[in-house]
């Protein structure tokens, strides 16, 4: 190969792979959950369901050792308990680096680190040292070589935010300007990123009907009920906008005007107390589909629509020992067996649609559990059903119920054995299909929809925030004629 033609192809290269990622949707992970399952179960299902952006509160052990080899792109927290001691010495965050993200790269695609969870409003005492150990952790990482991969931030409510809307008129609070200065002087220094949790919910609510729930909820608004900012006339189709519009807004009152926004933490309660209506199952449906479309658009709100809104959903299991009233407890969108709480469509639709014209055997939905587990154990033992994609870790583990893991067992035994005789019964547990019950992860035999389709693995990490489609046009434009004016020189 001549070193022109590997010069281009290079060039190539490297635009694709820093090019074609648009704006992600990921989840939180958290631990107070009663019956956690293990890391590797969890693993399997963000797997499963095509997830490839994971914040996680703590550094968890478990769960970075369990991501290594995924590509699986992961935050990692310091507790508002370690910032103080990490802020207080350079050498505490150091140890901190070394031993939560040095030991796990480059296995673990550890891209940041997030400083704390709301400290200004939370802990405000701590206040003082959060700049510091923000700096201590980036030079840990300056140490050890990593500062280009791993980003340091700090995740902030709306409650910095003195008045939200008119998002164009947007400031923090002026108590905090000189602590955010700060935060924002390191984030632009370090080539980081603004980390915002925004919840519509907490904003609804607490609005006492000045704001429709379907501004909340990213649903058409009459003509009457239009959001509009009267200073600049941009019209707001969702609360997220105008929240994530009014921190742009509130960084540049700051002089700020290159760093861009993720949102950490967003969604909406599945369940609530009797004085929380409208945390419904129904309502956090909405929200969170509407969510992922909206970020999917891969633009940002209408004072920066050119930067995509990289968003996590809070969270991925009920957290079922914090405090507080019911709805603080029902946050998660999927149960610890893995099914979902409520049809979601992140990362990629579990369920595959359409007519097949091959017959399956499943277990009738309401089954006896005893019954469905004799039928697994027989299946799976003198039925000679080849049950392995069923175990934990593997592609048909989840959800990880009798009714399902009974599917799979039986329809595998069924077209093993129908050719010479075996029937779809099961003790009246079983029961014929044609849809095929196949997800995009696991294939059931007799299917002719491919199975354990998974994201293409990422090349390395990708930046925080990706450019809109609208910047990529040009570029791409420019690197091909680049690439092809190095093939014809």
């Amino acid at each position: 190969m001549t070193l022109k033609l590997w010069l281009a192809i290079s060039i190539l290269f490297s635009f694709f792979i820093s090019n074609v990622i648009g704006a992600f949707v990921g989840v939180n992970i958290g631990t107070d959950v009663t019956n956690l399952p293990p890391a590797s179960d969890v693993v399997a299902l963000l797997k499963a369901r095509q997830i490839t952006h994971v914040r996680l509160f703590n550094a968890d052990a478990h769960m970075l050792n369990a991501l290594a080899n995924t590509s699986i792109e992961v935050i990692i927290g310091v507790t508002n308990e370690e910032v103080l001691g990490i802020g207080e010495s350079p050498s505490a965050a150091a140890a901190w680096v070394n031993k939560n993200v040095a030991a796990y790269t480059p296995g673990t695609n550890i891209t940041a680190i997030a400083v704390g969870s709301e400290v200004l409003t939370a802990i405000p005492n701590v206040a003082p040292v959060l700049v510091p150990a923000m700096n201590y952790l980036h030079k840990a990482l300056v140490a050890s070589r990593l500062n280009n991969q791993v980003k340091v931030s700090t995740p902030q409510s709306m409650d910095v935010i003195a008045k939200a809307f008119p998002p164009s008129t947007a400031t923090f609070n002026s108590s905090w300007n000189s602590t955010i200065f700060q935060i924002l002087q390191f984030l632009r220094n370090t080539n980081s990123y603004y980390m915002l949790n925004a919840y519509p919910y907490y904003e609804y609510v607490h609005s006492d009907g000045i704001f429709p729930i379907e501004y909340a909820l990213f649903q058409p608004l009459s003509a009457v009920k239009q959001i509009v900012d009267p200073n600049t006339l941009f019209h707001y189709e969702s609360m997220f906008d105008a929240l994530v519009d009014a921190t742009y807004n509130s960084i540049e009152a700051l002089n700020f005007s290159d760093i861009p926004i993720v949102v950490t933490e967003t969604g909406w309660p599945w369940d609530g107390g009797s004085n929380e209506p409208d945390a419904t199952k129904e309502n956090a449906e909405t929200f969170n589909n509407n969510l992922i479309r909206r970020v999917s658009n891969d633009t940002g709100p209408p004072s920066q629509p050119k930067n995509p809104i990289n968003t996590f959903i809070y969270e991925m299991f009920n957290e079922d020992k914090r405090p507080g009233p019911i709805s603080e407890r029902s946050w998660g969108i999927f149960s610890t067996n893995g099914s979902d709480v409520y049809s979601i469509s992140l990362g990629s639709s579990a369920g595959i649609s359409g007519n097949s014209s091959t017959a399956f055997c499943i277990a009738k939905p309401g089954a006896d559990e005893n019954k469905l587990q004799d039928g697994i154990n027989w299946a799976c033992g003198q039925g000679r059903a080849n049950c392995s994609a069923i175990q934990s870790g593997q592609p048909c583990y989840f959800p990880n119920t009798w009714q399902n893991h009974a599917s799979y067992a039986y329809n595998d035994y069924y077209q093993r054995m129908r050719s010479v005789g075996g029937t779809c019964d099961f003790d009246g547990t079983a029961t014929m299909t044609t849809q095929d019950p196949s997800s995009k992860t696991c294939k059931f035999t007799g299917s002719s929809n491919p199975g354990g389709v998974f994201p293409p693995a990422a090349f390395g990490p990708i930046s925080a925030t990706s450019q809109s489609s609208s910047i990529r046009a040009p570029v791409i434009v420019y690197t091909l004629a680049v690439f092809f004016a190095l093939l014809i020189a």
